[in-house]
Order: structure tokens, then sequence, then C-alpha cells
């Protein structure tokens, strides 16, 4: 097997592969407080969420089919939108589609809360949960090379798959760095969605969307302050 060169190990856990942790664990913990405080909606899971819109009307769910097919619309229009204010005022700040991710969570907060006052409900009914999808979404746009997305940050599965072929690639004479990047992404997004499962244990529903706009703003300021003082992230 190869020796890994420097620079590539440099590379594993320079600032860019940092953050990219930290903004997946945001994800993972943003998609664990909205399963764990709903009726089982997806909001980083858009393989799931298809299915259920086309295969929901089977199994005469015709509210969970089209529960699902709006949340693919707010993801697609989160990543539409993030996309459009990177393109003309972000190009190459990280700290852009994370403020567009906390102020969707803030506009879900508050939507959660009235309805909270309205209904006394504990869970997060969907209205709010759009809005977590469209932050989610935007989340993604965070790192884009050439004008596409260079790491998708909630995109599990195609992140299992480059970790397998990684692997597949260390066993054939490659070196640990074909693989750990993708298992680092891949363990920051589980232990975000842990942290949100722990906090649906002690956060009351109607309070869980307002510590996740918390966190995110937390997040937010970390990449400004982090990142953008350095230099741009990414160019297009």
């Amino acid at each position: 097997m190869s020796k890994p060169e420097p620079d590539t190990v440099k590379a594993l856990y320079d600032s860019e592969a940092r953050i990219s942790w930290v903004l997946a664990a945001l994800a993972g913990l943003i998609g664990g407080a909205a399963f764990m405080h709903t009726e089982g909606y997806f909001v980083t899971f858009m393989t799931g969420n298809t299915e259920r819109a086309i295969l929901g009307g089977f199994h005469e769910e015709a509210d969970v089919a089209a529960a699902a097919a709006l949340l693919l619309v707010s993801f697609v229009s989160g990543v539409v939108v993030a996309s459009l204010l990177r393109r003309r005022y972000w190009s190459g700040h990280p700290h852009g589609p994370t403020l567009l991710t906390t102020v969707s969570l803030a506009i879900a907060s508050i939507i959660d809360l009235v309805l909270y006052e309205i209904t006394d409900t504990t869970e997060i009914d969907l209205p709010p949960i759009l809005f977590v999808a469209f932050g989610v979404g935007a989340l993604n746009t965070s790192f884009v090379k050439s004008g596409e997305v260079s790491i998708p940050l909630s995109y599990v599965t195609g992140t299992l798959v480059k970790l397998a072929q990684g692997i597949e690639r260390h066993i054939s004479g490659g070196n640990y760095t074909d693989w750990l990047s993708y298992f680092l992404l891949y363990a920051a997004f589980s232990l975000g969605a842990l942290l949100g499962g722990l906090l649906s244990k002690i956060v009351a529903g109607w309070a869980m969307l307002i510590t996740a706009t918390g966190v995110s703003l937390i997040v937010t300021s970390y990449t400004y302050l982090h990142l953008d003082r350095h230099g741009p992230l990414s160019t297009q």
C-alpha cells in the first residue's frame, strides 16, 4: 500500500475540512430534531421523501405523499435560492448559506410557536418543517467549486458510496486518505443526528426549533469569523 503525500494528509484537516464537519453535524442535528418532534418528516433524506411521495398512494396515505412532495419542493427551493444568492452576492463566502439556514430556522420557530399557542400540540407540524427543509437545502450549497456542490452535507448515501470506494482503493494498493475524509464527514453527520436525538429528550417540542436556530446562529458566526476573515473558501 502506498504512503500518503504530506499535502494530502494536511488537506484532510484543513479549514475547509473542519468546517465541513461542523456543517455536516449541523445538518444531522437539524434532521434529528425535525424527525424526533414530528410525525416522522425527513428534512435531509430526499430519497425517502421521493419514495413516500410516489408510493404513499399505494398505502392510501395521500396526506403522507403530499407532505413528502412539499418537503422535496422546499428542499430544492432552498438549493436554488441559495445558489442564486451565492452567484450574485456570496461567491466564496461560506457564511452566506448558513445565514440563510439560520433565517429559515428562525421563521420556522416563529410559525411553530404560533401554532403551539393555537393548537397546544407538542409536535412540530408540517408548515414550519417546510422552512426547515428549505434551510437544509440551502446549507448544502456551502461548498461549491466550478458551479457545482463539492461536499453535499446531507447526502449520506453518496458519502457512504464514496467511503466504500475509498476503502476498496486502500485495499487495492492506496492509502487511508482514499476514505478517511468521507468517514469523518459521515461521522460528523451521525454525531449531529445523535445530538439532535439527545436534545429532543431534554428540550420540549415547542422549543426544539428555537434551540436548533441558536445552534445554527453559532455555526454561522463560526464560519464567518473562522473562514471569511482568512479569504474565500471557494471560487466559482
